[in-house]
């Protein structure tokens, strides 16, 4: 029989490796939160309740920036870590399953196994190691590893090794199968992530040349409409001429700009979440995006302000 107290620190063990430090959500509702009082400011700037240097389109940029970026990154920081995690999974697998056709059971492959370096999957068979040494099951601590995981790979593939060890035998021939397919599945993961590559590039290019598009009609058109706009009224005035037939409305190019400004942050906004959506087919991935080209655009348009 084991010790109660032992039980109970298997338990709290079990307990911590269920908990993980995923900031992720609050990061999310601290930036919509932000984001919301951001908005309310753009409201009030738009109907002339305050009064600042910035624009109200300033404030809805700020606010998606806000939304975006903490997430966005953090989001895309803690796959990255998983992705490098799964990465060097198969390798594990195999090592397990080659201890195992040594005779070794489950858990002591994975023993065996942790003794190796794989990366950053080494802290967490290690863990394993630990846990299965306090008296946790084999299959379980590869269940508690595959929630702290937690991806679809992972979950599929902890599944299978978990099934086969219940069903007794050696597991080594379903390690290797298993560390075969996922073995497949990230290089096509990547073969994807290449090909899109090119397509996330052309978003970028497209912003930008957008951007450049915007800068010269604000420097040069638009500078121009203006003067012509002048000479023609000083024009009618020398001449006493007081009803022209038609003139150049140059008091519209401030809203122009508006519209220029307004522009950019929905093609940096939309654009960024279509370019990491593209890249790997995560939202999260392109707010990140979005972030950057929100950013892009909101020091470009203070030229088009300025």
């Amino acid at each position: 029989m084991m010790p109660m107290a032992k039980k109970e620190e298997i338990l709290d063990m079990k307990e911590m490796t269920r908990k993980q430090q995923d900031y992720s959500k609050l990061l999310l509702y601290i930036g919509i939160i932000v984001a919301i009082i951001l908005f309310a400011m753009a409201f009030l700037d738009y109907i002339g309740g305050i009064d600042t240097a910035l624009l109200w389109i300033d404030y809805v940029a700020i606010g998606l920036m806000a939304i975006c970026g903490p997430y966005g990154f953090y989001a895309t920081s803690k796959h990255k870590k998983i992705k490098e995690i799964e990465s060097r999974l198969p390798d594990f697998l195999r090592d397990v399953a080659e201890a195992g056709r040594f005779g070794m059971t489950l858990a002591e492959a994975v023993k065996v196994a942790s003794r190796g370096r794989y990366g950053s999957l080494t802290p967490e068979i290690r863990r394993m190691a630990a846990q299965i040494d306090w008296g946790v099951p084999a299959g379980e601590a590869m269940r508690l590893f595959s929630e702290r995981v937690d991806t679809p790979l992972t979950n599929r593939m902890m599944s299978i090794i978990v099934k086969a060890n219940d069903a007794g035998g050696n597991v080594a021939d379903v390690l290797t199968m298993v560390a075969h397919d996922a073995r497949e599945v990230m290089l096509a993961e990547q073969e994807r992530k290449i090909s899109m590559a090119t397509y996330t590039v052309v978003i970028y290019v497209a912003f930008m040349v957008f951007l450049a598009t915007i800068f010269i009609l604000n420097s040069t058109f638009l500078p121009k409409m203006e003067e012509a706009g002048s000479s023609v009224a000083e024009g009618a005035q020398a001449a006493g001429i007081t009803n022209m037939p038609a003139t150049i409305q140059t008091d519209i190019i401030p809203t122009v700009q508006l519209i220029f400004i307004v522009s950019v942050v929905i093609h940096a906004f939309g654009d960024g979440i279509l370019a990491g959506v593209l890249q790997d087919g995560r939202i999260a991935n392109g707010m990140r995006h979005s972030f950057i080209m929100l950013l892009i655009g909101l020091i470009g348009t203070r030229l088009i302000a300025g």
